[in-house]
C-alpha cells in the first residue's frame, strides 16, 4: 500500500473513531499529496520518495511554527501544531540515532573516497539520496563537515 493509500485509508478510520486531532492532520497532508499528483508534469502519480519529502517538509514547518507560537507566548497554539506534528510523524521512517548516522556516513565518505572538506559536496550528494527521511539535512551536513575536517 503506497502511502498515498495509508494516508487516505486512516482519513476514514480518524473519521469513524471522531479523532479530530488525526484527521485534520491527515487532511492537510492529503492536500499536500493531491496538490503535487496534479502539479504540472506529475502525470497524476505520486512516488512514496515523493510523499515522503513532502512529509518531512510538513513536519519541518510544523516544528518551526509550533517555536514561533511559543516564543510570541501562545502555548495553545504550539500545543496544537506539535500535536499534528506528532500524527505525521507516524509515517517517517524512525530517526537514525548520532552513532547510526556517524556510521552511515563514514560509510559514505569511505566508498566516495573523500579526502577532506573539498569534497563535502559529493558527500553530501549521496548522503542525502540514501539517508532520505531518516535524518535532517542540516544534522546530516554537521555531521559530514565534522567527518571531512578531521581527515
Amino acid at each position: 500500500m503506497s502511502l498515498f493509500d495509508q494516508v487516505s485509508a486512516d482519513i476514514v478510520t480518524a473519521m469513524k473513531s471522531r479523532d479530530k486531532v488525526t484527521l485534520e492532520a491527515l487532511r492537510n497532508v492529503k492536500k499536500s499529496f493531491l496538490e503535487a499528483k496534479t502539479a504540472p508534469g506529475a502525470n497524476d502519480t505520486l512516488t512514496d520518495d515523493a510523499a515522503l519529502k513532502i512529509l518531512q517538509k510538513l513536519v519541518k514547518q510544523g516544528k518551526d511554527s509550533a517555536a514561533i507560537y511559543t516564543e510570541q507566548a501562545r502555548p495553545d497554539l504550539a500545543e496544537a501544531e506539535l500535536a499534528q506534528v506528532s500524527v505525521m510523524e507516524r509515517y517517517l521512517p524512525a530517526a537514525l540515532t548520532d552513532e547510526e548516522l556517524t556510521a552511515a556516513l563514514r560509510d559514505i565518505i569511505a566508498s566516495i573516497g573523500a579526502t577532506g572538506p573539498k569534497d563535502m559536496g559529493r558527500v553530501m550528494g549521496v548522503a542525502n539520496k540514501q539517508l532520505a527521511g531518516m535524518a535532517e539535512g542540516r544534522a546530516i551536513s554537521a555531521k559530514v563537515k565534522e567527518l571531512l575536517s578531521q581527515n
